[in-house]
Protein backbone atom coordinates (compact mmCIF):
# COMPACT_ATOMS: atom_id res chain seq x y z
CA UNK A 1 0.00 0.00 0.00
CA UNK A 2 2.71 2.38 0.87
CA UNK A 3 4.56 1.73 -2.67
CA UNK A 4 0.67 2.45 -4.61
CA UNK A 5 0.54 -0.74 -5.91
CA UNK A 6 -1.98 -1.36 -8.25
CA UNK A 7 -3.20 -4.83 -6.23
CA UNK A 8 -3.70 -2.78 -2.64
CA UNK A 9 -7.13 -2.78 -2.99
CA UNK A 10 -7.81 -6.28 -4.15
CA UNK A 11 -5.43 -7.60 -1.36
CA UNK A 12 -7.29 -5.90 1.22
CA UNK A 13 -10.53 -7.30 0.31
CA UNK A 14 -9.09 -10.71 0.13
CA UNK A 15 -8.34 -10.42 3.71
CA UNK A 16 -11.34 -8.84 4.52
CA UNK A 17 -13.07 -12.34 3.16
CA UNK A 18 -10.52 -14.17 4.72
CA UNK A 19 -11.48 -13.07 8.10
CA UNK A 20 -15.40 -12.90 7.87
CA UNK A 21 -14.90 -16.90 7.04
CA UNK A 22 -12.50 -17.59 10.52
CA UNK A 23 -15.33 -15.02 12.29
CA UNK A 24 -18.06 -17.10 10.59
CA UNK A 25 -16.33 -20.82 11.59
CA UNK A 26 -15.24 -19.27 15.07
CA UNK A 27 -18.87 -18.14 15.81
CA UNK A 28 -20.13 -21.58 15.22
CA UNK A 29 -18.22 -22.60 18.61
CA UNK A 30 -18.97 -19.22 20.49
CA UNK A 31 -21.78 -20.57 23.07
CA UNK A 32 -19.76 -23.60 24.29
CA UNK A 33 -16.08 -21.54 24.01
CA UNK A 34 -15.42 -18.07 25.15
CA UNK A 35 -12.09 -18.38 23.27
CA UNK A 36 -14.35 -19.08 20.21
CA UNK A 37 -16.29 -16.09 20.69
CA UNK A 38 -13.25 -13.59 21.20
CA UNK A 39 -11.85 -15.01 18.10
CA UNK A 40 -14.91 -14.08 15.83
CA UNK A 41 -15.40 -10.51 17.27
CA UNK A 42 -11.38 -10.07 16.30
CA UNK A 43 -11.72 -11.50 12.84
CA UNK A 44 -14.96 -9.28 12.39
CA UNK A 45 -13.30 -6.32 13.48
CA UNK A 46 -10.26 -7.00 11.48
CA UNK A 47 -12.60 -7.91 8.24
CA UNK A 48 -14.46 -4.22 8.59
CA UNK A 49 -10.58 -2.35 8.91
CA UNK A 50 -9.55 -4.33 5.57
CA UNK A 51 -12.78 -3.43 4.37
CA UNK A 52 -12.03 0.46 5.03
CA UNK A 53 -8.34 -0.02 3.80
CA UNK A 54 -9.83 -1.91 0.21
CA UNK A 55 -12.09 1.65 -0.35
Amino acid sequence: MSRGSQFSSQICQLCANICEACATECEKHSSHHEHCKKCGEACRRCADVCRSMAS
